[in-house]
């Protein structure tokens, strides 16, 4: 039995096909070559279209089937796994009415911090467990009111996984771990927030229908399967979102375990059996795709728009030629510390651990007759680092001491400099393994066709690098995180 796992990213799809058997990946595939455009028509907008995605998902399916490592018949589940907090609004036709205002979009700020005065701090805090913020129900807010005939016309709305699984299904359906990403879902009352949906004036009907995460979640098309060369009627038994997705992909599913990953943006993800929300709602309480009622398993999510974007948007600017690989080369020659050239690297959107402020990405302390290319490279990756460090601390304040952290070895993972960077910044330990988001996500269908159960988990999940934090280097960065910290503490506060 194989297993087909989608990861709907901001850069570009991946598939994995993966043996449920061994949980072992048999081949894997990207598209497209290169990363996937933003669409930014206003200063802090971040659109894409949902169409673009379904077509960079078939022709994803059909690179990995070109590969003649499987046999794409012999496939019988599908999981997706997406860009979180994205809204995605179709007609009665289930086209989209307008692109996806995708998760880094700022537009909605001011209608979260509305909805959070007039709801109530507590009362968010209490029973949506964040802010409405920069989710999805704001950004629908933010249609409302701007695009009234477009919202006049939707039918439902969705986050981008339920949207994949509605072309490749025909069927609309979301889940309670979606709906509390885009903070829809009432965690005391279990059930839509009432709250929520009253003071922004939605219907209910919008709201797809309501199942598990490990479920069907609909069958593929006949029409779908003849173009992907796949088995008409096999289901969808799996959508969630990419941070819980990863840390599935990780094992990390019971209260303490800690994952992490370094794409577009930045995410540390640790999962607890309860936990007090930020009053200021600057890391995120979410459902884990395990979480029920009678057993509550709660994602922490720290999330740092300015990530792997930053770090592209240096490479395009200092170093086109060179690959990823050439440049970490080029920042490892460059001792710790960047010999004093900080960057901030949050240029991507408001940033929920700043207070939905934007300073913007930053070069700073550079010196003309001393610093070059090198210098800004390993400067990039060492912030990047250093704002991860700065969410932990506030994910410390909440009661969550990692004293262990997964990571899959891929995007910033992939450079030793960001990698001991983050470890010694932060302290802790990280172990890298062989598994990414597609993985992930076939291994969740695994879970809900039924080919194994959940505490089997991680019988495919290959230790490839153990990084332990060393106390000399600890004291450089901590020194240079301070400084940097400092640099950004003036940025925010001007």
């Amino acid at each position: 039995m194989l297993l087909l796992g989608i990861d709907l990213g901001t850069s570009s799809i991946k598939v994995a096909v993966v043996d449920a058997q061994t949980q072992q990946t048999i081949a894997s595939a990207s598209y497209p070559e290169q990363e996937a455009p933003i669409v930014a028509l206003q200063k802090g907008w971040a659109e894409q279209d949902p169409l673009q995605w379904w077509s960079d998902i078939q022709q994803c399916i059909l690179k990995a089937n070109a590969s003649g490592l499987y046999n794409p018949k012999d496939i019988a589940a599908i999981g997706i796994a997406y860009q979180m907090h994205g809204l995605v609004m179709v007609d009665a036709a289930a086209q989209p009415l307008r692109n996806s205002i995708i998760w880094c979009d700022s537009r909605a700020v001011p209608y979260g911090d509305t909805a959070f005065d007039a709801i109530g701090h507590a009362a968010c805090l209490q029973t949506l467990y964040n802010s409405p913020g920069n989710f999805t129900a704001a950004k629908l807010a933010w249609v409302k009111e701007h695009e009234p005939h477009i919202y006049a016309k939707a039918k439902r709305i969705m986050l981008p996984g339920d949207f994949a699984a509605l072309q490749m299904t025909g069927e609309a359906s979301t889940t309670v771990s979606a709906l509390s990403e885009g903070i829809f879902w009432d965690f005391e009352k279990q059930q839509i927030s009432d709250a929520v949906m009253h003071h922004f004036g939605f219907d209910r009907s919008l709201i797809p229908s309501l199942q598990p995460v490990f479920a069907t979640h609909g069958r593929l098309l006949a029409s779908v399967a003849a173009t992907l060369g796949l088995t008409a009627g096999i289901p969808v038994t799996y959508k969630a979102g990419d941070q819980p997705n990863n840390a599935l992909s990780l094992n990390v599913m019971q209260p303490g375990d800690v994952a992490t990953t370094a794409g577009t943006s930045g995410v540390i993800y640790g999962v607890a059996h309860s936990l007090t929300p930020d009053p200021q709602s600057r890391l995120n309480c979410f459902a884990h795709v395990n979480h029920s009622t009678a057993a509550a398993r709660i994602g922490l999510l720290l999330c740092i728009n300015g990530c792997g974007i930053m770090n592209k948007l240096m490479r395009q600017w200092l170093a086109p030629q060179l690959s990823y690989d050439e440049v970490n080369q080029l920042a490892a020659q460059i001792p710790a510390g960047s010999e004093g050239v900080r960057v901030l690297p949050f240029g991507n959107g408001a940033e929920r651990m700043l207070g939905n402020r934007q300073p913007g990405a930053q070069i700073l302390q550079v010196d003309a007759n001393k610093h070059h290319t090198a210098h800004v490279l390993r400067a990039t990756q060492e912030g990047i680092a250093f704002a991860f460090r700065y969410g932990l601390d506030i994910m410390r304040s909440m009661g969550m001491h990692p004293q262990h952290i997964k990571a899959g070895l891929a995007n910033m993972f992939q450079s030793a400099v960001f990698t001991y960077a983050f470890v010694n910044s932060t302290g802790v330990p990280v172990s890298l393994y062989n598994t990414d988001g597609a993985t992930g996500a076939a291994l969740g269908a695994g879970i809900g066709a039924g080919a194994f159960a959940e505490h089997e988990l991680g019988a495919g999940l290959q230790l490839l690098n153990r990084i332990e934090p060393t106390p000399a280097h600890q004291a450089l960065y901590e020194d240079a995180y301070l400084q940097w910290r400092s640099s950004l503490e003036q940025s925010i506060t001007q």
